[in-house]
């Protein structure tokens, strides 16, 4: 973790990318709060400008439609309300009063929400409260509902419950970073006395990378697939050698550490993430723990991919990333052996591959900490993609046994399906447009609120797409956005497909499905626009390929009269 001096050198970097706008309001001092933001959002190649209200500025910044905060145009606004503050505010009510200070306190965070929602589309970043008891009643205290650290835990408490009932709004735990620092080392009494500062020099840092996570976030920079070694990683022993009944994996000893690692990671499958196996052995010995021991958390079914061979591991790795079709900056690589920690790195710069204690015991809280799986939305009722993955994975294997890829792509028999966005899609929806980077032509974040209010505005035609062949369902796909410019022109606000139907010919049939969609509506001619990041030149040249004409570097326009249907073997239910 750089220093504070560190992150403070590097907000005089400059960057050439798209600059990305912060504002920070706080109740106490936040200008450290900002250059720690910047810098450390520069120092891993965030072009990100920060606005710093000054101190105690948010009542007058917020009521004002024309104060220096709106007129910066923020893409998000972070609030930053302290404890200490709070707890001043606190003994200056009636004693009768404090049981009632955590529900009349978040009806002032929320008018800070709407505030911000009538006067800007900045996303909110509201930082929770980090606990401090005064110990008037010492551990008591938390069966006291006068006691402040009572309404605290309550206030948090309220703030995440209507934080997640309102789509713009993300949390900064600023608490969870005080319990893993403490709170002598996270709050320094004589800077907050002295220079009205409720966050120590040494805590910055760590703060500036949570609000960096978020932002991360919000952009699509997030980790999406871990790939796991095996033996003394998996569970204690080599299965080679040891047999199944040698290795250690259960409720004793350190076979304890294995089985809650793979809770963990069990977890994390339930919530999304990729799961992949590379391990230097016989496939099938390596399958043997997951299929019979008793004590394994983690199953074949759990796995999207598994290889096992005695090749190396960075070219396996190759073969898994090209089968998931994700960027290898997306990956976390976890294997116990140093020498193979390097060999992969070395190899794939890109992927990240941390640096595991000696200590087995010490895994779990160290990859924890690291705070890979930093998310802005979750779908509850997200499909598991993990078998969609292993019907990929046997995709990759018989389309060799084709001589031509018309072949392949007729056998799969593939049926689509195209329908206007409906409130069951909302959170799928947005989810797809935070995490899509590669086919992504302008890699527009949208939230769900926002993605509901254009389901619901005339101004607006929107699509999402599914697609399922005799293998397997990948679910929705692709999502279209078409933003109507006038009565005979219409914008490609949006369209973005999952890399895992690649070359299967859902480009066109997204095309042709747009150009029927314009045609019914009498749009005579469509604008598309290519934004190039970092990530998704692989759709430079779509629109030419569809048939837009080039207008300029980034626009390009299709005349829909002379729209030819795109050929396609995806079969419309």
């Amino acid at each position: 973790m750089p220093s504070f001096r560190d992150l403070q050198k590097a907000c005089k970097i400059v960057l050439k990318d798209e600059e990305i706008k912060l504002a920070v309001l706080g109740n106490a001092s936040t200008q450290f709060v900002s250059q720690a933001a910047e810098g450390y959002a520069k120092l891993n190649g965030v072009n990100l400008k920060v606005f710093d209200a000054g101190y105690n500025q948010i009542n007058v910044q917020l009521l004002d439609p024309n104060s220096e905060l709106y007129s910066f145009l923020p893409q998000q606004i972070l609030l930053i309300i302290c404890a200490e503050k709070l707890y001043e505010d606190f003994l200056a009510i009636d004693c009768n009063e404090r049981n009632q200070f955590a529900d009349v306190y978040i009806s002032k965070i929320i008018h800070f929400w709407d505030l911000i929602s009538m006067n800007s589309n900045a996303r909110i970043i509201q930082a929770n409260f980090v606990e401090i008891n005064d110990k008037v009643f010492g551990h008591y205290s938390s069966k006291i509902e006068s006691s402040f650290i009572f309404q605290l835990r309550k206030l948090n408490y309220l703030l995440e419950k209507n934080a997640a009932k309102n789509n713009r709004v993300f949390i900064l735990d600023l608490e969870s970073i005080q319990t893993k620092m403490g709170r002598p080392l996270f709050f320094s009494p004589k800077l907050y006395y002295n220079a009205k500062m409720a966050i120590s020099i040494e805590a910055l840092p760590e703060v500036a990378k949570g609000i960096i996570d978020v932002l991360f976030a919000m952009k699509g920079r997030m980790k999406k697939c871990i790939i796991l070694d095996l033996d003394n990683t998996l569970w204690g022993g080599v299965i080679g050698d040891d047999g199944l009944s040698g290795i250690e994996i259960g409720d004793f000893g350190v076979g304890h550490v294995y089985t809650n690692f793979q809770l963990w990671l069990k977890q994390l499958k339930q919530y999304g993430i990729i799961l992949a196996v590379c391990s230097k052995n016989e496939e099938s010995i390596a399958k043997e723990p997951f299929l019979v021991h008793d004590e394994m958390v983690l199953k074949l079914d759990d796995i999207s991919i598994f290889v096992a061979n005695w090749d190396d591991k960075a070219s396996n790795i190759k073969l898994i990333q090209e089968s998931l079709n994700i960027g290898m900056d997306s990956i976390i690589f976890l294997d116990d052996n140093p020498f193979e920690r390097s060999l992969v790195k070395n190899a794939i710069p890109d992927i990240e591959v941390p640096e595991l204690p000696n200590d087995p015991a010490d895994w779990l809280a160290f990859i924890q900490d690291q705070n890979y799986f930093e998310t802005a939305s979750f779908n509850s009722n997200s499909p598991d993609r993990t078998k969609y993955y292993q019907a990929e994975f046997e995709r990759k294997k018989i389309e060799h046994n084709y001589v031509s890829i018309d072949d392949y792509l007729e056998d799969l028999r593939m049926i689509g399906e195209s329908k206007p966005f409906d409130e069951m899609k909302y959170s799928r929806i947005a989810q797809l447009t935070q995490r899509s980077n590669q086919f992504n032509l302008r890699t527009i974040r949208y939230t769900e609120d926002e993605i509901q209010r254009m389901a619901n505005n005339d101004s607006f035609v929107t699509s999402y797409f599914t697609l399922k062949d005799r293998l397997g369902d990948y679910g929705l796909v692709s999502v279209v956005i078409l933003k109507k410019q006038d009565e005979h022109a219409a914008f490609i606000d949006t369209w973005l497909m999952s890399c895992r139907v690649l070359k299967r010919g859902m480009e066109e049939f997204v095309m042709n499905k747009l150009v029927g969609l314009a045609r019914n509506m009498n749009i005579s001619t469509i604008i598309g626009e290519y934004l190039p990041t970092q990530k998704n030149k692989m759709v430079a040249n779509i629109y030419e390929q569809m048939g837009f004409r080039r207008i300029n570097n980034n626009l390009f326009e299709l005349d829909v009269k002379e729209y030819k249907e795109k050929k396609t073997y995806i079969k419309e239910i």
